[in-house]
This record gives structure tokens, C-alpha cells and sequence, in this order.
């Protein structure tokens, strides 16, 4: 009797485990498997690395900067050549943020010039991981991963005025943002 026990024990925590493994691509996946890839773009950049000590943060602005890790970024140079792949690569990432775990904060744009969808991973008011994903129709995609610990997006918003101020050419951004020129 107890080696039954045992046994239906050990198999329920197998397939407990392999259920588990098995929740599909996740985009910290997607990641990892295109970011060396032909028409990719990969930029991670730690967030002391933007360096904002000479640019005067409020409170709110402060509190922001020191709750964001780090940025991942990727893009899809959309060419002449490689449209069939772009619209496979797109349904890729739409497919992925549709799991219910990325749950959708804003999105505009139309079907004619582009989309752009904001989601996150955590509760409504303290974020892990904020997922900009925009498409522009005739030059590609980019995703970007804001990583952090409980973010929060009110205070993110004030951030806005302070990205302005930051120098992308010297952050190693200004690749990124060229690479859909």
C-alpha cells in the first residue's frame, strides 16, 4: 500500500513538472532565439547605464528610474526580400503576447500605417515586466522590455519628459533606432 502511495505520488509530481515546462514561447524566448539572427536587432541595456545623475529627476521621476533594471530590445528590419518571413515572425510575437499572462495596458495605431500595443506581467500597480511592441507596415517591428521590480506605471509616465533629455548617441541606442531608417 505505501509503495502505491509512493509511486502515484512520484507520478503525479512528473507530470506536474512536465505540465509545467511546457507553457509554450515566452518572449524572453523569442528573444534569446532571434537576437543573433539575420534581419534582428538585439540591444540590452542596463538601466545605469543611461546615467541620468546630471539630469534633475523629481521625487516621482526618481522613484520611476529606480524601479526599471534593465531594457531589451529587439527589431525586424522589414526589406524587399524578406516579407513572407516579417509576416511570420509578427504572428510569432502577436501569438506570444496573447498568452494571458501579458495582460494589455493600451494599444493604437491602424492597419494601414502601423500598431503599437503596450502590455505588462504583474498586478495594475506594481509591474515586472512593461512590453512595448509596435509595427510599422513598411519598415518592421520592434519590441521593448522594461524590466524591474514593481513598476509602476503612473510614475513610468513621468519618465517621458526626462527621455527627451537623454543623449541616444552616446547610449548605444541610437543603433537601434537607425536600424528601421
Amino acid at each position: 500500500m505505501t509503495t502505491s502511495i509512493k509511486t502515484i505520488c512520484v507520478l503525479c509530481f512528473i507530470v506536474i513538472a512536465f505540465m509545467s515546462c511546457n507553457q509554450g514561447e515566452t518572449l524572453q524566448s523569442y528573444f534569446v532565439a532571434n537576437q543573433e539572427r539575420p534581419s534582428f536587432i538585439a540591444v540590452d541595456v542596463p538601466i545605469s547605464f543611461l546615467d541620468l545623475d546630471n539630469i534633475e529627476l523629481t521625487q516621482i521621476q526618481k522613484e520611476a528610474y529606480e524601479s526599471i533594471d534593465k531594457l531589451n530590445m529587439l527589431g525586424y528590419k522589414l526589406d524587399n526580400d524578406n516579407g513572407d518571413e516579417y509576416k511570420a515572425e509578427l504572428e510569432k510575437v502577436r501569438r506570444i503576447l496573447r498568452n494571458e499572462k501579458y495582460q494589455e495596458l493600451f494599444r493604437a495605431g491602424n492597419n494601414l500605417d502601423g500598431k503599437i500595443v503596450v502590455k505588462y506581467i504583474g498586478e495594475d500597480t506594481k509591474i515586472d515586466e512593461l512590453i512595448v511592441f509596435g509595427n510599422m507596415n513598411d519598415k518592421g517591428f520592434a519590441i521593448i522590455r522594461v524590466l524591474g521590480d514593481d513598476i509602476e506605471p503612473s510614475k513610468i509616465m513621468t519618465l517621458r519628459e526626462v527621455v527627451d533629455q537623454i543623449n541616444i548617441d552616446e547610449k548605444g541606442v541610437e543603433t537601434f533606432v537607425n536600424f528601421f531608417k
